[in-house]
Parts: C-alpha cells; structure tokens; sequence
C-alpha cells in the first residue's frame, strides 16, 4: 500500500495547468494514471495532446514539481504519452463547451470578451506598438489578454511582444503560444522567415476567420486586434466577423496624420461599430531640462477625437499621448514591452494609464441572457 493518499496525488496534480491551454491537467483529461509505491516513489503518465508538444518540457517539470510537494512523496518519474484520437476529440468538445466548429466565440450574444480593433490611417504612426503595450499592461492588471496580429502584410507582434514559440494544432484547433500572460496568434508563426505575404482580399477573410474561430482562446477579457493601416479588406473582415469590436484610432499630432486617422475612424459609421476613443503617439519629446518638444506638432490626437465626436454623434474622447521615447523602441527590437522593462519611462506610464482606463470598463453585458425569471403573482 501507498504511503500517499491517492487524493493528495490528485490534488497536486490539479494545480498544474497545461502550459498552451491554461487549464488543469486533470481537468483535460491528461493524466493516464498516477501511483505510488510504499517507498514514496511517483510514477505518472501524462497524455500530451500532440507528440510534438512544444513545451512537453515545461509540463515534465511542473508535474515533478508539484508532486514533490506532497508529504511522503521521495521521487517522481514523469511518463509522457500521446491522446489517442478519441481522447482529442473529447477535448476538443470539452474546450469549444459544445459549441459548433467555426464559430467566432467573440461574436455569439452571450460572449463578455471586450474586443479592440486597434487602427489607424496610415503606417509609421507606432500601432503596432502601442496594440503590444496595451496587451502587456493589461495582463500585468490580471486581465486574460488575447492579440490576434491581423496586419497580415506587416506583421510584428510577434517580435514585439519577444514570441518565438509556433501554434500547437490539436487536428482542427489551434492552440496559441503565450509570452507575457497573452495568448498571441499571428500569419507570421506560418510564413518561413522574413517571406511576404501575397494575398487578395478573400484569403485575408478566411485567415482572419481561423485565427478567431479555430485558435482556442479560452475565456478572455480583452482581445485586441493589430489591424493593417487604412480602411481594407481587413477592417471590413473584422466588422463581418465581431461586429461588436471596438475601434481604437492610434494617430500622432501632425495634422496630415490626423486627417488619415480620421477616415479609419469614420468607417464605424459604415460597420455601425462604436469607436472607443483616440491615442495619440509620438506627442512630444522629453528634453534633460524637463521641457517638452513636440517635434511632429500638437493636437492631432484631440482634433481627431473632436471630428469623431461630430461625425458619429456619440462621444470619443483623447484616451492618452505617448512621448517619444527611446525605451518603447528598444523594448520592440527586444520583445520586452515597454509597459514590463521599463515600467517608470515617460512612454510606459502614459501607455499603462490607457491600459488601465480600458481594464476599469465592465465586460459587455449587450445581447447576454441575464437568467432573470418574472416573479409569480
């Protein structure tokens, strides 16, 4: 006989969480079996869901390490398998909680996931930046954070946010590598090296739709999309596909910016999205004797809020300015967003401020069944 109860084992267990998916093993049905013999000594099998799984490695370790922990136990032997068919099936249905293959979990009437469609009218305004720090910050805040990089053409979250792990595919879903407690998932995991990408408007649609539908993004708070500059094929996607996205206009202070930016904001009025406010970047440069020098001009960010606020009717407001600032940059080239290395630089505590007006909004509650019955006469 054991000199471990079998529910200790099990409890340990349960505290380790599948390193792609985020869930328990146990819960997944990963663990095959467990034992334990009367010297203390551990021998567990765990089901990998592929055979490839990158970060099998990872899992061997917290397995160990969580068993160590229980009283009696001297050693582990950690066995890895492989989920037959069958098993992968069940979870695959499990994680979708039964919901139909290709769906957009994001767009059903009871989803809670704020989504952020972060645009802008032209390229070189630092979107892509500010879409990986707000990502960043926001899980720093305890927020479950999901990217898709949906500038398909132009792609960099990836190195921005420092990912270098590929998507894990369970037959049909994918499963998304995760730096910095956000899940990402971007066409440059897909393409061998630095290759562009050379596609028409439909092949957009259909790539944009399996990062949403086939990726497993569990249950997020926010997710954000990096979306290419302009008014394209992928804003129009993104509008088909989550109509309840919201719009973030990223624009610096000179006006020839903020006329662009303008138009990416005004297509809501197209899609019938509501556009969740303005972010200006590269405001001013921070000078050694405290003075500022707005190097691109001033006011682009609120002129364009302004035109917003008329052409829609419904208010936008200016959500923050970010200074130039040369840690943001080298935080990109890095993979360590500004908002994590450098928490106190001028650039990050303006993008953490952003970052925390979004967190303090309420997840959406629009078309959720409350489970609210009349009350009987």
């Amino acid at each position: 006989m054991s000199v471990v109860p079998r529910e200790a084992l099990a409890a340990a267990l349960a505290t380790v969480d599948d390193p792609e998916i985020r869930k328990p093993i146990t819960e997944l049905g990963m663990v095959e079996s467990c034992t334990c013999d009367e010297a203390g000594r551990v021998a567990v099998t765990i089901l990998l869901t592929v055979s490839g799984c990158p970060l099998k490695d990872k899992l061997t370790k917290d397995t160990t390490a969580a068993l160590m922990k229980v009283e009696g136990v001297t050693s582990v032997e950690v066995t890895l398998g492989v989920m037959s068919d069958e098993q992968r099936g069940e979870l695959k249905t499990k994680l979708r909680g039964g919901a139909a293959e290709r769906e957009v979990p994001f767009a059903k009437a009871g989803s809670l996931t704020r989504v952020y469609a972060v645009a802008s009218g032209k390229g070189g305004v630092g979107k892509s930046s500010v879409t990986a720090n707000l990502a960043a910050a926001l899980a720093a805040e305890g927020l479950k954070v999901g990217v898709v990089d949906a500038d398909i053409y132009g792609f960099s979250i990836p190195r921005m946010l420092g990912v270098e792990g590929k998507p894990t595919q369970v037959d049909d879903m994918i499963l998304p590598p995760v730096q910095h407690d956000v899940k990402v998932i971007s066409i440059g995991m897909f393409v061998p090296g630095n290759q562009p990408v050379v596609w028409r408007g439909p092949m957009l649609h259909r790539a944009l739709q399996q990062f949403l539908a086939d990726v497993f993004w569990g249950d997020l708070d926010v997710l954000l999309l990096d979306l290419p500059p302009g008014t394209g094929d992928v804003a129009i996607s993104v509008a088909q596909l989550i109509p309840g996205a919201e719009i973030l206009v990223v624009t610096t202070p000179q006006q020839a910016a903020a006329e662009v930016a303008e138009r990416a904001g005004s297509i809501a009025l197209q899609t019938h999205q509501r556009v969740a406010g303005v972010i200006e970047n590269m405001s001013w440069l921070e000078l050694p004797d405290g003075s500022r020098q707005e190097i691109f001009g001033s006011g682009g960010g609120q002129a364009v809020a302004d035109s917003l606020t008329r052409s829609i009717g419904a208010e936008v407001s200016l959500l923050g300015q970010i200074p130039l600032d040369t840690t943001l940059r080298i935080g990109a080239d890095e993979g360590m967003p500004v908002v994590l290395g450098q928490p106190d630089s001028p650039a990050a505590v303006a993008l953490r401020g952003i970052a925390r007006g979004l967190a303090s909004r309420a997840r959406g509650l629009a078309g959720r069944s409350l489970g609210l019955t009349p009350a009987g006469r």
